[in-house]
């Protein structure tokens, strides 16, 4: 036993793990009454385990039911019991490279790996006089279709999307990029979920750098377990500047997007029973570009894109712009008095665009947490009681209802729920700027919402509005402007005209 716990890696280094745990003995008595204990056999109906008879030894299989394939066990086990004496080999290592007629095995000797293992799904089998067990990995996780996602839709283009089962979610990305560049590197966190997470990257192209801080801060956070998956990652990845609110992190759970990113250099970070992928670093052109700007003509997808971006400005301006205005009168040009109020109001605008803020967010939490066959009349009743009668009633301007339901529905123009929200929070902001202090409110509540996306950093500590700032006009421009692909326009220049 003292010789294996100083057994040294190949490289020269000491075995950490070795070290750090009780190893098998040999001895399956022994090792069974161990993993007996630890895995509180006896009270946890799921952990299931069997002593059957292997080529003459006694032998011991564990496993998690529901996690397990039952025919594949089925099989293996008809296969392991019709071993006779003659046929085992010395060792495990023999054991697992001539009689186990499976693609994904390993051996391992440590305790507390094979407790590990076992508890993620594996298949355990322990054979008396053998010093290492053999862990087969014949999981199958219950899982929900590949359909496509209800929040990133699109109107072309794949179908599919993420599921919360990470090996279906890597094998969307593999079967998008056929390259032995791609690399799939695993990684865990969480003292007591040991979450799988994995980073996707390719080698050649991403900065190297980066990848190593990356791969550095998940192996140092130190937390009981990653509750809220990918938000409690990402809030041990980045902890400074948490007041700007601005996404750090872009999220999708289209794998087209996915894999697009990955092809640029960027690191996408899958975490096991999450629906969507992580992306970083991320910028501000980067949150707001969609999907549909590339499964549509250049022209067309140049369109939409601009259309976004003009859009998520007016949501920020239109509101603060109109109560500025309403205040001050008299800079209303004549053509433009239209916009003026027509009845005098009996609650402030300031409370009146307050009070709708709130109240667009109760329809939102309210829409959420509302069973389906109910989501229809709840409309019909919310558009009834909060439009038209709050108008009547005199609570509020239809002038200010009208400019508040633009707001609402101009919001839903861009799928990042983090970039809405800190558009919402500025905006609120610079209302009651513009309240307080006139003109001078609403300048400054624009200059704090410029420096607080200009300010910004993203997780590499690169600027958050490259490629405006450092600036760089090609890539600024192709930021902007849907261009055609490389490759379509070398292949027009190499095949002229006359030679189709």
């Amino acid at each position: 036993m003292k010789e294996r716990m100083e057994e040294r890696r190949p490289d020269g280094k000491d075995s950490g793990k070795a070290q750090s745990g009780r190893m098998l003995t040999g001895s399956l008595q022994e090792d069974m009454a161990y993993l007996n204990r630890v895995l509180d056999v006896d009270r946890n109906f799921d952990i299931i385990y069997r002593v059957i008879h292997v080529g003459g030894k006694e032998a011991c299989m564990y496993l998690i039911d529901g996690f397990c394939k039952d025919d594949l066990v089925q099989k293996l086990l008809q296969y392991f019991m019709d071993l006779t004496p003659e046929d085992l080999p010395e060792d495990m290592h023999g054991f697992s490279k001539q009689f186990t007629p499976y693609v994904e095995v390993e051996i391992a000797e440590d305790c507390e790996d094979l407790v590990h293992s076992l508890l993620t799904g594996m298949f355990l089998l322990l054979v008396d006089g053998y010093e290492k067990a053999l862990l087969i990995d014949s999981r199958t996780y219950p899982a929900r279709g590949v359909e496509e996602p209800e929040k990133d839709k699109v109107l072309r283009g794949s179908k599919d999307g993420f599921v919360e089962t990470l090996v279906s979610n890597t094998a969307l990305i593999r079967r998008r990029i056929r390259s032995a560049d791609l690399h799939m590197e695993m990684l865990s966190a969480g003292e007591s979920s040991r979450t799988d997470i994995v980073l996707c990257y390719m080698k050649e192209r991403v900065d190297r750098d980066f990848l190593r801080e990356i791969r550095r801060k998940i192996q140092d956070i130190k937390v009981d377990s990653l509750t809220m998956n990918q938000e409690s990652l990402a809030e041990c990845l980045y902890q400074r500047r948490w007041y700007n609110p601005f996404p750090k992190f872009k999220y999708t759970e289209r794998p087209d997007a996915a894999a697009a990113q990955v092809l640029e250099g960027n690191i996408v970070i899958l975490v096991d029973n999450s629906p969507s992928a992580m992306i970083l670093p991320t910028t501000i052109f980067d949150v707001v570009e969609e999907a549909d700007d590339y499964y549509f003509p250049p022209i067309t997808g140049t369109y939409l894109r601009l259309t976004r971006f003009l859009i998520s400005l007016l949501t920020y301006l239109v509101t603060p712009t109109f109560l500025l205005l309403v205040n001050n009168s008299d800079w209303i040009p004549e053509s433009f008095s239209f916009i003026m109020l027509k009845e005098e109001p009996n609650l402030p605008l300031i409370w009146q665009f307050l009070v709708l803020e709130l109240a667009i967010d109760g329809l939102k939490l309210a829409a959420v947490n509302t069973p389906n066959m109910l989501s229809t009349p709840l409309s019909v009743m919310a558009a009834l009681v909060l439009g038209e009668f709050s108008v009547n009633s005199g609570w509020f301007s239809p002038e200010v209802m009208l400019y508040m339901a633009f707001v609402a529905i101009a919001n839903y123009t861009q799928q990042n729920y983090e970039l809405g929200y800190a558009l919402k929070f500025l905006r609120i902001m610079t209302l009651l700027l513009t309240q307080w202090f006139g003109v001078w409110g609403y300048a400054g509540g624009i200059v704090i919402a410029v420096l607080a996306i200009c300010c910004n950093r993203t997780v590499s500590n690169q600027s958050y509005i490259y490629p405006l700032v450092p600036f760089h006009w090609s890539k600024l421009k192709s930021r902007l402007i849907r261009t055609r692909l490389p490759g379509a326009l070398n292949k027009e220049a190499e095949n002229p005209k006359g030679n189709r």
